[in-house]
């Protein structure tokens, strides 16, 4: 089935439901979801963004422009996954917690506001491998829209595309616990300090970039296609990074198969 055959399937099952309250990260596959859901759901369709020390303030900022540019009512609720032993310890199973998290929230949300159905935003790739946050979006019966109207990654970029969505070429936006290495303790500081990194060396202009926490040493990613420019700059990274206390870099090349976790999503 082609990507536009995908979407009048979307636009049907959206449309049978009363009111769809959708997970928003801001990442393209929930900015799809959020953007189709308001074009057939209208008033009735709310974003909600997880707010947590784990989002960083430009991912939280660009969310809420996006939703605003779709006209869809957003919800930014705080979520406290970092009270849970089970989120903070990191041993693999940090994504349950986060998404149960999430889902309870937006739960309560719902009950008081009188909203029937959750949804967020799930496509067909995220099938190939286990994901801790569907067994969290079964238990509170959860919806994944894209996912059930056939959706891959494909779909996604195609759909965005068509519709000259702002997000169409963002890179994937994983949350700042995923740079921390399975084992290293979640802590309010550790993501504090990685997303300063970050920020900082967002004036390098070097496009998809992650600062990988192993203590004193930073291993930081950037696209394939910049790794030659990053290299080239290795003196203005480390400066960037020193404030924040890492002495030795690492450049390398991001991958999926770098995430930590084979079950790291983002929000």
């Amino acid at each position: 089935m082609c990507t536009e055959d995908k979407t009048r399937a979307l636009w049907e099952l959206l449309a049978s439901f009363e009111d769809l309250l959708i997970a928003f990260s801001g990442g393209v596959d929930s900015s799809v979801l959020v953007h189709a859901a308001a074009g057939t759901l209208g008033p009735r369709a709310v974003a909600v963004i997880g707010d947590s020390p784990s989002l960083p303030r430009r991912e939280l900022e660009s969310a809420r422009a996006f939703a605003a540019e779709c006209g869809v009512r957003c919800e930014v609720l705080p979520t406290n996954e970092l009270a849970l032993e089970g989120y903070r310890r990191n041993d693999g199973q940090r994504c349950y917690f986060c998404r149960h998290t999430l889902f309870e929230t937006m739960e309560g949300w719902a009950r008081t506001h009188g909203f029937r159905t959750l949804a967020y935003g799930e496509i067909t790739d995220d099938l190939v491998e286990p994901r801790l946050g569907r067994v969290a979006a079964a238990e509170l019966a959860v919806r994944a829209p894209l996912r059930e109207a056939g959706f891959s990654k494909t779909d996604v970029r195609a759909y965005a595309r068509a519709h000259a969505l702002a997000v169409a070429e963002k890179p994937a936006a994983a949350c700042l616990a995923s740079r921390l290495p399975l084992g290293t303790s979640v802590t309010r500081e550790r993501l504090a300090r990685i997303e300063a990194a970050e920020d900082a060396l967002q004036t390098l202009a070097l496009g998809l970039l992650r600062v990988r926490d192993h203590g004193s040493h930073a291993r930081v990613e950037v696209a394939a296609e910049a790794l030659e420019r990053a290299s080239s700059l290795e003196p203005e990274l480390r400066a960037g990074l020193a404030p924040f206390g890492f002495e030795t870099l690492e450049l390398a090349a991001y991958t999926r198969s770098t995430v930590p976790s084979a079950n790291t999503q983002s929000r």
